[in-house]
């Protein structure tokens, strides 16, 4: 009855169930992204290891997330996200379970592959598959909604899990963000649907009349797509992105340290990203309605570019605020930028594989990325490897220029 009330009174079905993965994307990102961090030292004591070895297991997780990723959008253009996601929840808690029992490395390593699976059904991808799919005109909005509230997991979990921690224990606070994460698996399972057609509606909530003449979008099959240069380059500027910005999650910390800053403040300029993302998806992410996303895409990457010079030519504590500005705006706004290329260039027919293949190539990238930055670091210093960014995002500009001129 609810549901019925909802399909056909005035509010679109598509906002209710954006604001449902919206909430639940918080959940989701928070435990199964970003509080590993807090674990970290934790479980390399009571394991009795390096700290490097508990800190693979995340590159595991991202490593298997990628792989999935092209699996994770088959499904998604058959089947939709209602299943998918349940089932993503519902594995993630039992793996959550099972992490709070582990003894060894190796068992670790096999519990974050897992979660990395389960982190490819419930995180944006699947999200940004109902917004492809239930939203045209108001596309962009959407996107800004979803991801404005999935900014918020780093500023929610990773000073609650670290509470938790602290008053249970890693292995029972473990536990709890289990009974947490439990939270999405109702919604998800009683909320989601496929398409719109299948209440009735187009996209943005237009009721289905044959009367209507709505601008067809395009309908591409993977294999055109993959076949295409553009694909290529705009794949391969997120791709040094992506890099660019694990690159500096992971060592910025020990970047600032090492240049006289106490852990105290190196470590509040680190939360700072979250914020300064958010606020770049508030202010900057409109600009790409107005604008060809590819060049509003390149304008973020020149964010990039200029909070990290920053960062290296100067030492004053305000150069480094004013690289959080930049760098984390740039880096955050990104994420609604690269679903809504995808959705305008090729459709939402088949949204799913192609993000998903996408998706796959960036997760390379984020996997050797803390190594890779951590080798430039060993020959050249954390100067020379901020300038080895900067560098590498002048290709990713040049690779969005091209890709706006090339089929």
């Amino acid at each position: 009855m609810l549901l019925k009330r909802l399909h056909s009174g005035r509010i679109y079905y598509g906002w209710i169930m954006l604001l449902t993965v919206s909430i639940t994307e918080v959940i989701s990102w928070g435990i199964l992204y970003y509080a590993y961090s807090v674990f970290i030292l934790p479980m390399s004591r009571d394991l009795a290891v390096d700290q490097l070895v508990v800190a693979t297991g995340y590159a595991v997780a991202l490593l298997t997330n990628g792989l999935a990723a092209p699996l994770v959008g088959w499904w998604l253009d058959r089947a939709g996200s209602r299943w998918l996601m349940t089932a993503g929840s519902s594995l993630g808690c039992g793996l959550l379970v099972v992490w709070s029992q582990i003894t060894t490395p190796g068992q670790l390593y096999l519990v974050m592959a897992g979660i990395g699976l389960a982190s490819a059904a419930v995180l944006y991808e699947p999200a940004f598959a109902i917004v492809a799919t239930w939203f045209r005109r108001e596309r962009g909005r959407a996107l800004q909604i979803l991801t404005f509230f999935g900014a918020w997991a780093s500023f929610v979990f990773i000073p609650l899990s670290g509470w938790l921690v602290d008053w249970l224990g890693w292995r029972s606070a473990l536990i709890v963000l289990a009974l947490i994460l439990s939270l999405t698996i109702p919604p998800h399972a009683l909320i989601l649907r496929r398409r719109p057609a299948d209440l009735g509606l187009e996209p943005d909530g237009v009721s289905q009349n044959p009367h209507l003449n709505h601008p067809p979008e395009p309908s591409l099959q993977w294999r055109a797509v993959v076949a295409r240069s553009r694909f290529w380059l705009i794949s391969l500027a997120f791709a040094i992105s992506s890099f660019a910005t694990v690159a500096m999650t992971v060592h910025l910390i020990p970047y600032l340290i090492s240049r006289g800053e106490q852990l105290t403040f190196a470590s509040a300029m680190a939360g700072l990203h979250g914020l300064m993302s958010l606020l770049g998806r508030l202010l900057i992410g409109p600009l790409g309605e107005r604008w060809p996303r590819w060049l509003v895409t390149g304008g973020l990457f020149g964010l990039q570019m200029i909070g990290l010079a920053i960062l290296t030519l100067s030492t004053h504590p305000i150069a480094v605020l004013v690289y959080v500005a930049l760098f984390g705006a740039g880096a955050g706004t990104q994420t609604i930028m690269r679903a809504a290329l995808i959705a305008e260039q090729y459709g939402v027919a088949n949204y799913g594989v192609i993000s998903g293949l996408q998706n796959a190539l960036l997760t390379v990238a984020r996997t050797v990325a803390p190594v890779g930055a951590g080798v430039l670091v060993g020959w050249i210093g954390y100067d020379g490897m901020a300038w080895c960014l900067i560098g590498l995002l002048g290709l990713g500009v040049l690779a969005l220029v091209g890709s706006g001129n090339v089929t």
